[in-house]
Parts: C-alpha cells; sequence; structure tokens
C-alpha cells in the first residue's frame, strides 16, 4: 500500500537541488515588441505612435492613458516617461505587399509565420519583424531601417 516502511527513499528524492533559470524566447519577445502596443497588449493598429525610447504604441491606448487622472490608477511602466501627446510621434509605416495577417480567416489549420511582418522599410524593402533596426523622424515620423539611413546619408526625409 506505501508508506509501511518497506520503502527506502533515494537521495534525489530527498535533496531539491537549485532552480533552473527560466529562458526567454526571443522570437515571442520580439513578437511582443513589433506586433503588439507596449501599453495596452493589444495589437498594433493605426494610428500607431512610438516614443523616444523606441516603443510602439496604439494612439488611442496613449491617449486613454493620459486623459485617466484618477487617484488609483496605477503607473504603467512602459509608459511612466510619456507626459504629453507631444512626447510622441506618429508613424506613417508602409504596408508589406506579401503579408496576409488579417486578411485570411484563421480556422486553426493555418501555419502563422512570426517573422513575417505587417511593415516594411520603402526603401529596402525589409521587413519590420524585430531582426533589423528602424528608425523613425521625428519630424515627419516616416519610419526606414537603419540599413537604409546608411545607404542614403541625407537630412532629409526620403519621401
Amino acid at each position: 500500500m506505501g508508506c509501511d516502511g518497506g520503502t527506502i527513499p533515494k537521495r534525489h528524492e530527498l535533496v531539491k537541488g537549485p532552480r533552473k533559470v527560466e529562458k526567454v524566447d526571443k522570437v515571442a519577445e520580439l513578437v511582443a515588441r513589433w506586433f503588439y502596443c507596449a501599453l495596452s497588449q493589444e495589437k498594433l493598429r493605426r494610428p500607431i505612435v512610438a516614443c523616444e525610447l523606441g516603443r510602439l504604441y496604439n494612439k488611442d491606448a496613449v491617449i486613454e492613458f493620459l486623459l485617466d487622472k484618477s487617484p488609483d490608477k496605477t503607473p504603467m511602466e512602459s509608459a511612466s516617461h510619456i507626459k504629453s501627446i507631444k512626447n510622441v510621434t506618429e508613424l506613417n509605416l508602409v504596408d508589406n505587399p506579401a503579408w496576409s495577417g488579417d486578411k485570411e480567416s484563421i480556422k486553426g489549420d493555418k501555419y502563422d509565420d512570426l517573422q513575417s511582418a505587417h511593415f516594411i522599410c520603402p526603401v529596402v524593402g525589409l521587413e519590420m519583424n524585430g531582426r533589423h533596426r528602424f528608425c523613425f523622424l521625428r519630424n515627419c515620423g516616416c519610419v526606414f531601417s537603419e540599413r537604409a539611413l546608411k545607404e542614403i546619408k541625407s537630412e532629409v526625409c526620403h519621401k
């Protein structure tokens, strides 16, 4: 039946070793950073804004965050540096013609490619999925890959 004295516990059953550190999946972290709002954790949808730290937000989520003046509001760490709408820049993004994420109905039998992106660089054509660095110009909001900015080397907007 058990616990009748006939069992002898082994060392590995009695001594517990140190816990293993949980590793963060880098692909999942990139997907979260480039496909979801840093404030509301919803999918990014137009209009998209970015702060000077490079975090992407839905504009309506930022406006709701700024308008909520209740004293019981918990301060959001991802947006604590945003004090007004002037601290964010609305981005002019170029759609990726090869992306079909929202167009197809998801029935569960489809493979979701997490490395394909909704937006691309208009100059070079790199996908905005986290593998390449992207920059935005604060005065106009145009978004380009860092590779495109290094190749062209001009002070004005490329558009």
